[in-house]
């Protein structure tokens, strides 16, 4: 039996067929090419197109199918993973009304923080163990005034899972998990939170239908069966947000268990029994995939840093002078760890949560002309990343959170010895490296809610390590010395 998992990213759609018995990823395929673009109609907002989001599914599904090495009709099940927080409103026709306002848009951070003091600090903690911020349900009150005309036509309010999900079956459905990442979930009633739709004036009605995260969620129409050469009636039986996912691609379900990523945004995610907050917000907490499935809290603690891998890419396009990715892991290999007293701040995408939603700005910081080359800009870019995940990383230790390892896929900016060693050397913290990534956590996780497994341990183990990254004694001094410096540049832009 075969599964398809498909990656619903900020940059790209990623697809990928696992067999169920081995767990390996038989073929996989990306769409598009060259990495999506994200609309910013004004500064601060940033927005996608849902039915981009679809067609790209689309294509990359086509294209994994031409691979040759399977039989499109042996898939059984399909496994959804998103980008977090993005909103999308459909009227009753399933059109979409507007593009998708996302993760990293900031245009409702005021909306939020009223609502914070409004409804109250203690009673949002308490129930919604955030801050209302910018999350989906600030983003759809800032539709509701901005745009009253497009708001009234709104049948359904989905995340992005949600919506390829209703694309491929017609169903409307979400989940707890879903729910409390969009900030629309009760953690104390176990239900829609009563504060959040009188607060906003919502009604409950725009929610669609609350089912567990693994469970059939729709069956693939025939007019899409045909399209993409799959098998009618195969069930959507599983979707999640990409950093809940990820940590599950890990094997990240159990307390004190810990989960990195740095694609286009850059996340730690530790799993508590407790469900418990951050009394600033600038961490969060939300359901996990497995929340409550035994009758047990589970609640995923998230830092979130918005501009790692996207910095990353604009140093390449604007300084590196036409080198790749891999040039540039090189390039910064050859410069001291501390990039000889440069700093970079990597927070030019919109507000960020660890900085209580202020939007201080990426910026490059101490350069010297007769010292510094485009190698060094490189560098200090990485380890920017690293140290602003360290800072981050320092409120979740404040938090209870005791990692003793870090779990991470060796993707992305973890295929930077230069980023990976300064994360791990600046947490002291190791890092093991595994041959997983999202696409085949949610095809695994879409065969489990599809009955292929017993269990969802059993359905995520065996994962092959490729790589342990420990602290080295002899760097300490040096990371930490850059690491004070960057935080002494850190401390002048919030100021």
């Amino acid at each position: 039996m075969l599964l398809l998992g498909i990656d619903i990213g900020t940059s790209s759609i990623k697809a990928s067929v696992v067999d169920s018995e081995t767990k390996q990823v038989v073929a996989s395929a990306q769409y598009p090419d060259t990495e999506n673009t994200i609309s910013s109609p004004q500064p601060d907002w940033a927005e996608q197109e849902p039915e981009t989001w679809w067609e790209h599914t689309k294509q990359a599904v086509k294209r994994v199918n031409t691979s040759g090495k399977y039989n499109p009709k042996d898939i059984i099940s399909i496994g959804i993973s998103y980008q977090m927080h993005g909103l999308v409103m459909v009227d009753k026709a399933q059109k979409v009304l507007r593009p998708s306002i996302i993760w990293c848009d900031s245009r409702a951070v005021e909306i939020g923080k009223k609502a914070f003091q409004e409804i109250g600090e203690d009673a949002c903690l308490s129930y919604l163990l955030n801050s209302p911020g910018n999350f989906t349900a600030s983003k759809l009150a800032w539709v509701k005034e901005n745009e009253p005309d497009i708001y009234n036509q709104c049948h359904k309010v989905m995340l992005p899972g949600d919506f390829i999900g209703m694309r491929f079956s017609d169903k409307v459905t979400t989940t707890n998990s879903a729910l409390s990442e969009g900030i629309f979930w009760d953690f104390k009633s176990n239900a829609l939170s009563e504060d959040i739709f009188d607060y906003y004036g919502f009604s409950q009605r725009l929610i669609p239908k609350i089912q567990p995260v693994f469970s059939n969620h729709g069956e693939i129409t025939d007019a899409v069966a045909n399209d993409l050469g799959l098998k009618a009636g195969i069930p959507v039986a599983y979707k999640a947000g990409d950093q809940p996912n990820n940590a599950l691609s890990l094997n990240v379900l159990n307390p004190g268990e810990i989960a990195a990523t740095a694609g286009t945004s850059g996340v730690v995610y530790a799993v508590s029994d407790k469900v418990s907050y951050d009394e600033k917000s600038r961490i969060n907490s939300f359901a996990h995939v497995n929340h409550r499935m035994n009758g047990e809290n589970r609640i995923g603690i998230l830092l979130c840093i918005n501009g790692t891998g996207i910095l990353n890419r604009w140093v390449k396009e604007n300084i590196t002078n036409g080198l790749d990715y891999h040039e540039m892991n090189e390039a910064a290999a050859k410069i001291p760890v501390g990039s000889d007293g440069l700093s970079v701040l990597p927070f030019g995408n919109g507000a960020e949560r660890i900085l209580q939603n202020k939007q201080v700005g990426a910026s490059i910081q101490h350069l010297n002309f007769n010292v510094h080359t485009k190698n060094h800009i490189v560098r200090a870019a990485q380890e920017g990343i690293a140290f602003s995940l360290k800072y981050g990383f320092d409120m979740m230790l404040d938090n209870g959170v005791t990692p003793k390892v870090i779990r991470a896929g060796k993707a992305n900016m973890f295929l930077s010895n230069t980023f990976s060693e300064a994360l791990v050397n600046a947490t002291q913290t190791p890092v093991e490296l595994y041959d997983t990534d999202g696409a085949k956590g949610a095809a695994l996780a879409g065969g489990f809610g599809a009955g292929q497994y017993n269990s969802i341990e059993e359905t995520m183990n065996g994962l092959t390590l490729l790589q342990t990254i420990e602290p080295q004694k002899d760097t300490f001094d040096a990371y930490s010395a850059a690491y004070e410096t960057w935080t002494e540049s850190l401390n002048r832009a919030i100021k």
